[in-house]
């Protein structure tokens, strides 16, 4: 059963024997709300990426959108076809009766783990990184969504680090209002903008202030506040304080980088970069991360 074929048994309905037609090849990754394996399609010989949602953390969250025209994941994760963004070929359902996902298995590193692990593979790369980024997150609210948990985990990079795709639409949602309305916290409390925090209305300014703290630690290693400890307490400080400046960090700092990030940062979404295409036309003129070499 090709992938035509496969698309085809999703269509009528049918549902997927996943250790039939999957050979797990490494273990699981397990998330928030799902599981992510490496994995080897029996039929078409493609290594793939196969994640497989928790049951019932996914209908919890469904529960919250009840009555209302949400997309599934798969629904929207299969609309998008950009070099910036993780290539999913199918989904459906298993005979288990979970949500399971295929798409393009990507053999690096996760944004995250080069922040936490200081490596030197950013260095000259963080100017491309952040543009590819920011192309990525215009893309997906171009076409109508807002992400919802932009942080550097959904970032996968290639092994060099020259190249990055965003991945994970677990948690988006349409950016219409019956989906901005006060009281649905979700996405990664240490990248949450204010307004998600205090229960306000939200658009897709959400992602920005969550891609402006991703690319602020991305370039020092650091939050611009302090770390939450997982239970979003921390997060209820964003915006009550100035961010360190990204310079303190990250001396020589190109200036046209540090205020595009930091307007990303402000807690007013009025006084916030209003989208990723004005972030873009920000940096554009910036050949370097820097205007010097750091001082080792």
């Amino acid at each position: 059963m090709g992938i035509s074929s496969f698309f085809k048994s999703i269509l009528d309905g049918g549902k997927v024997d996943i250790s039939r037609r999957y050979e797990i090849l490494r273990d699981a990754v397990s998330g928030t709300m799902s599981d992510f394996h490496m994995a080897r399609d029996r039929e078409t010989d493609q290594i793939v990426g196969l994640k497989i949602l928790d049951k019932v953390k996914n209908d919890q969250l469904e529960m919250r959108f009840r009555g209302l025209d949400k997309p599934s994941e798969g629904e929207i994760a299969t609309s998008f076809d950009h070099p910036r963004i993780v290539r999913t070929l199918g989904y459906g359902l298993t005979t288990k009766g979970q949500q399971f996902l295929v798409m393009e298995f990507l053999d690096g590193p996760g944004l995250n783990s080069l922040i936490i692990g200081r490596s030197k593979l950013l260095d000259g790369n963080r100017l491309t990184l952040m543009r590819q980024a920011a192309e990525a997150l215009q893309v997906v609210h171009d076409a109508g969504y807002i992400h919802r948990d932009i942080c550097p985990r959904n970032f996968v990079c290639s092994k060099d680090a020259t190249s990055l795709k965003l991945i994970d639409f677990g948690l988006t949602v349409p950016a219409k209002k019956e989906f901005q309305q006060p009281g649905i916290r979700t996405g990664t409390p240490n990248y949450m903008a204010p307004e998600v925090v205090r229960r306000k209305t939200t658009d897709q300014r959400l992602d920005i202030f969550a891609f402006g703290v991703s690319m602020y630690e991305m370039f020092a290693f650091e939050l611009p506040w302090q770390k939450s400890t997982g239970d979003g307490l921390a997060a209820m400080a964003h915006g009550q304080s100035t961010p360190i400046p990204l310079e303190k960090h990250f001396p020589g700092i190109h200036p046209d980088i540090a205020k595009a990030i930091g307007q990303c940062l402000e807690a007013d979404p009025q006084k916030r970069m209003p989208s990723m295409k004005n972030f873009l036309s920000s940096i554009s003129n910036v050949k370097n991360a820097w205007i010097e070499q750091p001082t080792k």
